[in-house]
């Protein structure tokens, strides 16, 4: 708004303090803007602030002690307007623009993809690493919880065979310095033959895969999978990215109610990544090896589970096994 334009604009004007409008119309001359009709007033025009452009809504010109006008004769306005050199901001004539506007979203899609597939794993594993044990023990405490009170029931192997089980995979050594603290649960289950290890430290481990595999070997490849899945806190990671929300909340106020409630399902229905399961078949390796076992025995743990339909064996479906995988133990045998 810069030079003289003596056409008047319709418009009404509002003090700011009732609610009663005064019909009045708007001249711009000299630098000057006037008002004139129920209402005379007189302001610079560097002294208003005009609303931005928009196609659903009346342009406003507001005063600086909060006396506003609404347009009325939007083309006279905007005539107005570019006779005094007054322009929209940058922003508005994006968003004015469909091209602008299509850009922004498909740029806005890669950032959210980008995001999804590189940041938020990466932030996944460092919130997980932030989180209070005490927390992951909620969580997982209350999970094994609603899962023994809707899925599970009480496990129908001897004991014996428990026991031996849980004896020879706690006399291997681990891989690494600071193994994580664990238990080995057993569970009869409605939902077939199943494994995971729970942010808590327990590794839950199924009648049903137990009976499948019919091989303590085989366990052994099993339980030191799960154990490579806690100590890298895959679960704990998986969890953080398919509800960031619920997590961040649960990390700034501490309220974990609500996440433990929305966990079950998503265990059930959890899927690892191909870095994921590298990442737990990297621990199970060095397992096996630091305890002289031979690869060969964990390769057989997956082609036997590889043999089974993956419907049969909701475990296919959390850790879908390979050819590839398979191929990739066997030639850790002799590197």
């Amino acid at each position: 708004m810069q030079n003289q334009q003596p056409k008047a604009v319709r418009a009404f004007y509002f003090d700011g303090k009732t609610s009663r409008k005064y019909d009045v119309e708007l001249k711009v001359e000299a630098g000057i803007a006037s008002i004139s009709g129920d209402v005379q007033r007189q302001a610079p025009l560097d002294a208003l602030r005009v609303s931005e452009r928009s196609s659903s809504a009346s342009r406003k010109v507001t005063f600086a002690d909060g006396a506003y006008l609404e347009i009325i004769d939007l083309d006279a306005f905007a005539e107005l307007l570019a006779n005094t050199g007054y322009t929209d901001s940058p922003i508005v004539r994006l968003q004015q623009s469909w091209r602008a506007v299509l850009q922004a979203t498909a740029a806005l899609i890669v950032i959210l993809a980008l995001g999804y597939a590189y940041l938020l794993p990466a932030a996944s594993g460092w919130i997980a690493n932030a989180l209070p044990e005490a927390v992951e023990r909620k969580i997982g405490g209350g999970t094994l919880d609603f899962l023994d009170n809707r899925v599970f029931s009480p496990t129908t192997l001897p004991q014996s065979q428990q026991d031996a089980l849980i004896s020879r995979f706690r006399a291997l050594e681990p891989p690494r310095q600071g193994a994580p603290e664990f238990q080995i649960i057993f569970r009869k289950s409605k939902i077939g033959p199943n494994a995971f290890a729970l942010p808590s430290g327990d590794i839950v481990v199924t009648d049903e895969l137990v009976r499948l595999l019919d091989d303590d070997d085989a366990m052994m490849g099993v339980l030191a999978h799960e154990l490579g899945h806690l100590h890298e806190r895959h679960m704990m990671r998986r969890l953080i990215q398919v509800s960031a929300v619920g997590v961040t909340t649960t990390l700034l106020f501490g309220d974990v109610s609500a996440l433990v409630a929305s966990i079950p399902p998503v265990i059930l229905d959890l899927k690892y990544s191909r870095d994921i399961e590298r990442e737990a078949d990297d621990y199970a390796i060095a397992m096996f090896k630091a305890n002289g076992i031979s690869l060969t025995k964990l390769a057989r743990t997956f082609e036997k589970l590889d043999s089974q339909p993956a419907a049969f064996s909701p475990y296919l479906s959390s850790h879908p096994p390979s050819k590839e995988r398979i191929a990739r133990i066997l030639k850790a045998q002799t590197e």
